[in-house]
């Protein structure tokens, strides 16, 4: 949905995204996407268990805001913008690192010693990356360098945020944080993005409907519905279901907007997928300690 409105596609009516009112753009798209989940979990939350129960101590609650400005709004918005200037495929392949990237941390602090598979998995994850990018190739084929270095910025936001989050989802429950770090990037993007600029702007109110939808479909029902599985599911298991996520994201996006992959991306896709589930996947001989990674995405 996302590339589709960074392209202008039809819509069922139509008309085209981004030229019946303002452009709809990685900036716009990550601060309405944030506002709207925020909103509609505040007044689910609020409704449902009582205002009261939302409060925070200040100490944890800094910890959030900062977790919802360098993690969920820096993922967010680097992640559309290696939408916008990659694919659908790049981007989210890129992204998908982050489970490498965490590991890499919690061994450079000696939280955690690396077993051999997960060591093959950081290695399997270089190559996947040299392959998605096509860095050694001598071809026609380049890649948008910003677009590129946004999907490696949103990977690292992505596992700061998990990191983060790791040791106060211990003590409190996942959709308080949810709720604090959405509203602490509705914050800032307030201030990057104020009321007025956006109305200037002049979007339609169907790009408005559609920016709404979007907060729906790619935030709120996937929280739930990944929430819902850790119910039945251990974290790691949850998390190597969530990687089918790249997978269908890669498939609409080649049927729906015609984003093709070639052979060599392909085989990078195949590799990283299967780097994250030796990085995540625990040893029989240990019990994974290490962040869960929770999609934010």
């Amino acid at each position: 949905m996302g590339r589709a409105a960074f392209t202008g596609r039809l819509l069922p009516g139509g008309e085209s995204i981004g030229t019946i009112g303002a452009e709809i753009g990685p900036l716009i798209l990550s601060q309405t996407r944030n506002t709207f989940a925020f909103l509609a979990l505040l007044l689910i939350l609020g409704v449902r268990r009582g205002w009261g129960s939302l409060a925070m101590p200040r100490r944890d609650a800094w910890k959030l805001l900062l977790l919802g400005v360098l993690g969920l709004s820096a993922s967010n918005f680097f992640y559309y913008l290696a939408i916008q200037r990659t694919s659908v495929a790049m981007a989210i392949m890129l992204q998908y690192t982050a489970p490498v990237w965490v590991l890499v941390y919690l061994t450079v602090r000696g939280r955690q010693k690396p077993t051999f598979q997960q060591v093959a998995g950081v290695a399997l994850a270089m190559a996947g990356i040299v392959l998605l990018i096509d860095l050694f190739g001598a071809g026609r084929f380049r890649l948008d360098q910003v677009g590129v270095a946004a999907g490696i910025a949103s990977a690292f936001a992505f596992a700061f945020y998990n990191i983060g989050a790791h040791g106060i989802l211990k003590r409190y429950d996942r959709w308080i944080v949810i709720l604090y770090v959405t509203g602490s990037a509705t914050l800032f993007w307030l201030v990057v993005n104020p009321p007025w600029k956006i109305a200037a702007a002049g979007h339609s109110g169907i790009e408005w409907a559609f920016m709404a939808v979007f907060a729906v479909v790619s935030a709120l029902a996937p929280f739930a519905l990944y929430a819902a599985g850790l119910e039945h599911l251990e974290p790691h298991r949850a998390m190597i279901g969530a990687c089918m996520e790249p997978v269908f994201s890669i498939a609409l996006a080649a049927a729906a907007l015609g984003e093709l992959v070639r052979p060599f991306q392909l085989a990078g896709v195949v590799v990283v997928l299967a780097a994250i589930v030796a990085v995540e996947w625990p040893s029989r001989k240990r019990i994974s300690a290490e962040a869960v990674i929770e999609p934010i995405e």
